[in-house]
């Protein structure tokens, strides 16, 4: 493959320059005027038309956004087939697995259509259109006052949506971009029915596990293929029998040549969020308060959970989901503090602020006019979340979701309020309400979430201030009249005695005959209530006020930075829409003395067993194949099978899933992770360490192939030309 170097003017990142070929996340439709050039010098053998084109099949046609845009996948054939990460299919295997069948370990296969799992409430969603309605949107809004802002941007959105999708099968909303100075209207078609057709044993899915979790190198085969449905008119269907694979407008060809140091690859997905125009006060915030402060609380919880899930094997599938969700993140924080400082970003945000005031000050009147409050509106709205932070934080993650005792019985009672009274739709009603309980306690263990309900509740008694406390601390201060030091461990016993959401018998028994006082009086929501309502009553109003302040200033902020920069191309924020991510394979040094290849082999997973330790053990049969060494088309030149790759492409939460895609459109890998050194990515991009870490497509094939022995998923899909057989035909033409 011809490698290009790429020629780049470096700029500091004091000026918000992104015009660089790892760094950015560019919206698929302002490819061609913003950044086709610059994808060509980097390698792209395609056009910007061929990855986004609304009237013709194009890349973006291959990408969906995962219940919304929780993770990205990719069709891989032209019957529907679709590959995502190991973990974003994690709560679909785990909902499927039992003791008897516990997918999660051993993995799953269907080795016929008729054996593909359906998944009730998993989604897809194809990208149809982005339309830029800026221009109308604030021709609407006209002259209103911060406070009504959203209400109106709300109606304006709403209309905006309902006249692209009313009478169609489309899905459309308007999206807010640079925080509130661009809106584009998003559409969609959603297909409902999506199987399950194969995934590999945690063992590979999950290798390294919380270990390896952000770490590089690597050696993870994160991937699972599910397999999307529609009505035999090719329309989305909920899940029926009657229903056929999609027939994709774009799936993308399987490249086995692999990938080698400077390759270009471009990565297409549904990044989450990025706050890349934050401010000092932002990530002083950060730093002090909110960082540490749900790192403390996730640790408490991992805990718990752990030690629950240790003791006993069902336990251990039902939480599984639920600690790996608590734990990604919880390792993600304690990396972004560490990188922030690293860095010394607080340090060069002050430097773009200072260079803003500058700007701002060396203008006319009314540039004075518009931005000279912009600095002063974001530190008042730091300053006046700063003493109501820890109890918000605390709320959303001890509380919400802390005990699932309290997030449930609160969402039950606003349920249960609204029975209808007509027999036929109360029964109706009730029956999903039972249904919707089924499936909360297939995967509750009182006892965890018991000792969850104490130990949130304490950690909230000893680090929210006092004066911030609600009624129900006095009640657990008074429960043994002062003979005893607090405790916490038999409040909770007293409450998940008498609360009828501690248990699926005592809640079904309590649905044969609801009645609202016993609901509203149950332990288990009035203390969720108490603590809910002190926020709503004490700090909401306060709360509402910091936001207005910070989407105003934020708001103008990056409108000056842009109108001080007028030669630069900015990049919004990412917002779970469709992005575009170009750059380059590459390996890295990571600190001084330290370098780390671009790639690991089958060898690593070899060495990092540990049968001793769930995180690293290896299946047998990989063993197995490992020492008889043929790994048949799916090797490297040197005959070995690469597991991981790594490339600076720029990526976060949500692009989980994402294909990797070389110059030609053809799929390399499957991203799954960033590298530890650059866990502060969202914030600020690490240049010369901020890595992608993607499974190597290859040894997906590999495992489906001679692991799974699922070939006959293979041959539905597209093997490319290899990059040989691309330079033959050339040469012929």
């Amino acid at each position: 493959m011809t490698k290009k170097l790429l020629s780049i003017i470096f700029l500091s990142v004091l000026t918000f320059s992104l015009v660089k070929a790892d760094e950015g996340m560019w919206l698929p439709q302002l490819l061609q005027s913003m950044n086709e050039s610059d994808m060509k010098d980097c390698g792209l053998q395609l056009t910007a038309q061929d990855l986004y084109d609304v009237n013709n099949s194009s890349l973006k046609d291959a990408i969906v956004a995962l219940n919304g845009g929780m993770c990205t996948g990719e069709m891989i054939s032209s019957q529907g087939l679709m590959l995502t990460n190991h973990h974003c299919a994690f709560d679909v295997i785990q909902t499927h697995s039992t003791v008897d069948n516990d997918y999660l370990t051993d993995g799953f296969w269907a080795m016929t259509r008729d054996a593909e799992l359906p998944n009730e409430g998993f989604s897809v969603s194809f990208l149809v259109s982005i339309e830029s309605v800026t221009d109308r949107v604030l021709e609407d809004l006209g002259e209103v006052t911060e406070s009504e802002r959203k209400t109106k941007l709300r109606e304006i959105f709403n209309e905006i949506s309902s006249e692209k999708s009313d009478g169609t099968d489309y899905n459309a909303r308007v999206k807010s971009f640079f925080e509130g100075n661009e809106f584009y209207l998003m559409t969609y078609i959603t297909y409902n029915d999506v199987r399950l057709v194969g995934a590999p044993p945690s063992s590979i899915g999950k290798f390294g596990g919380d270990t390896d979790n952000w770490m590089w190198p690597r050696h993870t085969g994160d991937f699972s293929l599910l397999r999307v449905y529609c009505a035999p008119d090719g329309s989305p269907a909920e899940y029926s029998e009657d229903n056929i694979p999609y027939t994709p407008k774009h799936h993308l060809p399987i490249q086995l040549d692999g990938v080698d140091n400077g390759d270009y690859t471009m990565i297409f997905g549904f990044p989450g969020s990025t706050d890349r125009f934050l401010t000092s006060f932002g990530i002083q915030e950060a730093l002090e308060q909110t960082n540490p402060t749900i790192v403390q609380i996730r640790s408490e919880k991992l805990a718990i959970m752990k030690s629950g899930m240790d003791a006993n094997k069902k336990t251990k599938i039902q939480y599984a989901s639920k600690y790996a969700g608590t734990s990604n993140y919880w390792k993600y924080y304690i990396g972004q503090s560490r990188g922030l400082k690293r860095m010394k970003v607080y340090d060069k945000k002050v430097e773009i602020e200072n260079k803003f005031t500058d700007w701002v000050n060396s203008g006319d009147e009314q540039r004075y006019e518009k931005f000279g409050n912009t600095l002063s509106l974001i530190e008042e709205a730091y300053e006046d979340n700063r003493e109501l932070n820890i109890s918000r934080t605390y709320l959303n993650e001890a509380i919400f979701q802390g005990a699932e005792i309290m997030y449930f019985s609160f969402i039950m009672n606003r349920k249960l309020a609204n029975i209808p009274t007509d027999k036929e739709e109360k029964t109706m009603f009730m029956n999903e309400i039972r249904e919707e309980a089924k499936e909360f306690y297939k995967n509750y263990n009182s006892t965890i979430d018991e000792e969850l309900f104490s130990a949130m509740l304490e950690m909230y008694y000893y680090n929210v201030p006092h004066n911030q406390h609600p009624s129900v601390f006095k009640k657990i201060e008074n429960q043994l009249l002062g003979f005893k030091a607090l405790d916490f461990d038999y409040y909770a016993k007293d409450v998940f005695r008498k609360s009828i959401f501690s248990s699926e018998d005592k809640f079904l028994a309590f649905l044969e005959n609801p009645y609202n006082m016993k609901l509203e009086k149950d332990p288990a929501y009035t203390t969720m209530m108490s603590i809910y309502d002190y926020y709503i009553e004490h700090h909401y109003a306060q709360r509402k006020s910091v936001r207005a302040k910070l989407d105003e200033g934020n708001r103008l902020f990056i409108a000056g930075l842009r109108e001080m920069n007028p030669e630069e191309n900015y990049y919004p924020n990412a917002n779970s829409t469709m992005r575009v991510t170009y750059g380059n394979v590459g390996d890295y040094n990571p600190g001084d003395a330290m370098h780390y290849d671009f790639y690991t082999t089958i060898d690593g997973i070899i060495e990092k067993e540990d049968p001793t330790n769930d995180e690293f053990i290896v299946p047998e049969k990989l063993k197995e194949l490992y020492e008889i060494g043929d790994y048949g088309k799916y090797a490297d030149e040197n005959g070995n099978l690469r597991i991981n790759f790594i490339s600076n492409n720029d990526i976060t939460g949500g692009n989980s899933g994402s294909p990797v895609i070389n110059a030609w459109g053809e799929i390399v890998g499957t991203a799954f992770d960033g590298n530890w050194e650059a866990m502060s990515g969202d914030i600020a991009f690490e240049n010369e360490i901020q890595r992608t870490i993607s499974v190597d497509i290859r040894y997906t094939m590999f495992i489906i192939d001679k692991f799974a022995g699922a070939t006959h998923l293979i041959d539905e899909m597209t093997i490319a030309p290899t990059h040989l057989e691309k330079t033959i035909e050339t040469d012929i033409k």
